[in-house]
């Protein structure tokens, strides 16, 4: 990695602020999945083994800038960080920076940590992405100044920055890269966190140099979202697989008949092109389980490759299955981006269940398999199948961004080795 990490920095006796990603899901104000407060933990420790007072920054949820919500609160992301530590976890004050939250960094002793609470209270985090709704696309100086006050105000927090943040890395806000060139700027050291050092290497691994035969496969919903993945991937991959929701837009540019699926019409003809460059890598359903009730059908399945009309398509079909199954299993490289089906739903989460079995599988016999986030990491973990698995990405947008080669200026402006 070009990139300097936390082992190349001696942090010891220092004060480190740390971006993480606690954006973790809640019900009824309970951590529901704490897999990327788990992650961080090799950083975090690392830090605090070498005596040095450690400052989290994160973000949970979507506040709009506007102060403190006691709903977006980062408080059970502290409670189950002292669980897991052993030790409290302070959270800042409401305010995220400013003279109550210098105080309690001044206060703090090796080995203490103190939580910010959620830096999207401030506005200063995201006024970034509201310039781009600007007719300039720039920031007006009003908005430069919210956003140079809260970089100052983080940088003051701490002397040596961390990025363990990959589920944010493909957005540039406040306190992914304005913080950094902040500590930079007074002589401290920006480097990458254990997690961000290892979702790289995997995520770069698996597509420059991918164990051969290399199988992407991709699903979700809409094929306009991964345009550009798959298009980068072709000139990589052996094969990808295609499934969910995404694969109908395929087909029906195939000439397929596919009732009443899900389709994005304005992206046919872009995929009939797609299709003719793909020549035969690209691999599609050829029979599906469908239903004619989206919210309360039962599933019937389609032996063909046509979906009769009336009915819309929800998973993959057991050949289909067969096919893709095939395919992973001789793979040296597989990279799993989306679910096959409506996995939220028993009757319809056969395919993706299939195509997970298959990725362990493989995964024992040799092979290397990256699940780049999102809901595939969220099946794949509802499963239990995530311990068998190479490596599941902590991020989703970013995954995609990432190994669709677009910038990722949180990483690129971080210390070079």
């Amino acid at each position: 990695m070009a990139t300097k990490t936390l082992a190349d920095v001696n942090v010891g006796g220092k004060t480190v602020l740390m971006r993480v990603d606690f954006n973790v899901p809640l019900k009824d104000g309970k951590i529901t999945n704490d897999r990327r407060i788990v992650q961080a933990l090799p950083s975090i420790r690392s830090v605090l083994e070498q005596g040095a007072k450690l400052v989290l920054m994160s973000h949970l949820g979507r506040p709009e800038g506007k102060g403190f919500e006691a709903e977006y609160s980062i408080q059970p992301a502290a409670d189950r960080l002292a669980a897991l530590l052993g030790r409290p976890v302070q959270v800042g004050p409401q305010s995220v920076i400013g003279p109550e939250a210098e105080a309690a960094v001044a206060a703090m002793q090796p080995g203490d940590v103190l939580l910010l609470e959620n830096v999207r209270f401030a506005q200063g985090e995201t006024i970034a992405d509201k310039a781009k709704k600007n007719p300039d696309k720039k920031l007006t100086p009003e908005q430069q100044q919210v956003l140079d006050a809260f970089v100052a105000g983080l940088a003051k927090l701490g002397e040596v920055y961390v990025n363990d943040a990959f589920g944010t890395c493909h957005r540039k806000h406040a306190s992914m890269y304005g913080v950094a060139k902040a500590v930079q700027a007074k002589g401290g050291p920006a480097v990458a966190g254990y997690l961000v050092e290892k979702e790289i290497r995997y995520l770069h691994e698996a597509v420059a140099n991918p164990k051969r035969p290399f199988v992407a496969i991709l699903g979700g919903a809409k094929v306009s979202d991964k345009i550009k993945l798959i298009a980068k991937l072709l000139d990589q991959v052996d094969r990808i697989l295609i499934g969910g929701a995404m694969a109908y837009t395929l087909l029906k540019a195939k000439g397929v008949a596919i009732g009443n699926s899900r389709c994005e019409e304005d992206q046919v003809e872009e995929m009939k092109a797609l299709l003719a460059r793909a020549g035969d890598k690209i691999l599609l359903p050829i029979d599906h389980v469908a239903t004619d009730d989206f919210a309360a059908g039962k599933p019937m399945p389609v032996t063909g490759v046509d979906i009769p009309e009336g009915l819309l398509g929800m998973d993959i079909g057991p050949a289909t299955v067969a096919a893709f199954g095939a395919q992973i299993v001789a793979a040296g490289t597989i990279v799993w981006n989306g679910p096959m089906g409506v996995f939220e739903k028993p009757d319809f989460a056969v395919g993706t269940r299939a195509v997970a079995e298959a990725l362990a599988a493989a995964t024992a016999g040799g092979a290397v398999s990256v699940i780049g986030g999102g809901d595939s990491a969220a099946a794949v973990e509802q499963m239990g199948l995530d311990e068998r698995m190479t490596h599941i990405s902590t991020g989703g947008g970013a995954s995609l961004e990432y190994l669709e080669g677009k910038p990722m200026p949180p990483i690129e402006i971080l210390d070079p080795r």
